[in-house]
């Protein structure tokens, strides 16, 4: 399209949708673009933010009819920064953050816009979790479309694993709801198939009883860098002896209020309250440090902890060559 024929084709795209169309001129732009990962720097032809599920089918059916490029943004959470490209129509969902909880049916629906924090926040009340992933910030649409490994993952699986709808708005402008017994190839390929196969609008869940009513036990440990290779090998031998239901793995970095490094395990554990003496009790008889840790909510625990830790603006250069070298390739 000609600048004034582009400039014209988005103004008619804005009047047809409830949320706000943002273009590179307008106030907000950068601040619209901007994704969670700060080494992301692209610039949209615009940005969508969506209202509804209306607003994802109209603006699918623009981009179909111009031409244009389309990036989805969900959580934004997404190291490659797929959620925002160059020139593209950006779908933006993290408006639409609606989530409905079935405590009978031991289910949550929730749009494509929520982060795992804000279902957290929906679940635990109930004493219900979803598998999920390590840090509150994180979209729902993201982490579940490519897998989902969390704190819960050991037990429960994949956040994909226990997914059993998804709304979709496909290619040409359609909408419907993808399951095991309805649309069931769209079901099968959004659990693993690839991608490029629609928008989600909102995914359904299954949920599962947590802990003691929603209570887990679990945190972070923190050793000198200087022990790390001992730490990472009595951890290896301890394994065997502990719960299958314990998640746990090791982050080296440094601390702002410590030395240049240090290495810790992160371990959460879903276990009946009557084997927590016994993991203390092994932890302990170690020459490693205490676990230092005590039962507290879901939520509170496991996704607001690392939260504080990768807050939004956080540089990931974690894979980001090879993870852009494959967009790129993918998206010829």
């Amino acid at each position: 399209m000609t600048a004034p024929a582009a400039a014209a084709a988005y103004q008619e795209l804005a009047a047809a949708v409830r949320g706000d169309l943002i273009m590179p001129a307008d106030p907000g732009y950068d601040q619209t673009r901007a994704v969670y990962n700060a080494m992301i720097d692209k610039h949209p032809a615009a940005v969508v933010r969506c209202r509804d599920t209306a607003d994802v089918i109209t603006c699918v059916r623009f981009a179909r009819a111009h031409g244009v490029q389309i990036a989805v943004r969900g959580g934004g959470h997404n190291a490659a920064g797929l959620g925002v490209w160059d020139d593209a129509l950006v779908i933006d969902l993290s408006l639409m953050r609606s989530i409905t909880v079935s405590p009978g049916d031991r289910t949550v629906r929730a749009d494509a816009g929520c982060t795992w924090g804000d279902v957290d926040h929906a679940t635990a009340a109930f004493g219900l979790a979803t598998p999920s992933g390590l840090i509150a910030s994180t979209g729902v649409a993201d982490l579940t479309l490519g897998g989902g490994i969390g704190y819960l993952s050991r037990r429960f699986g994949l956040t994909v694993y226990n997914l059993l709808a998804a709304d979709v708005v496909l290619a040409d402008g359609t909408f419907g709801t993808a399951r095991a017994d309805c649309h069931g190839d769209l079901f099968w390929a959004l659990r693993g198939g690839g991608g490029n196969f629609g928008v989600v609008t909102s995914f359904t869940f299954a949920c599962h009883d947590i802990g003691e009513h929603g209570t887990i036990i679990g945190g972070p440990v923190f050793y000198d860098f200087a022990g790390t290779a001992g730490v990472m090998a009595w951890y290896r031998e301890l394994l065997p002896s502990l719960p299958e239901e314990l998640s746990g793995w090791f982050g080296l970095g440094a601390i702002s209020s410590g030395p240049p490094g240090c290495a810790y395990p992160l371990s959460t554990q879903d276990v009946p309250a009557a084997d927590y003496p016994k993991i203390r009790a092994q932890f302990a008889g170690s020459r490693w440090p205490d676990l230092r840790i005590a039962g507290t909510a879901y939520v509170d625990l496991a996704m607001q902890l690392s939260t504080a830790r990768y807050t939004d603006g956080y540089q990931t250069v974690w894979f980001y060559q090879r993870l852009s070298a494959a967009c790129a390739k993918h998206r010829r």
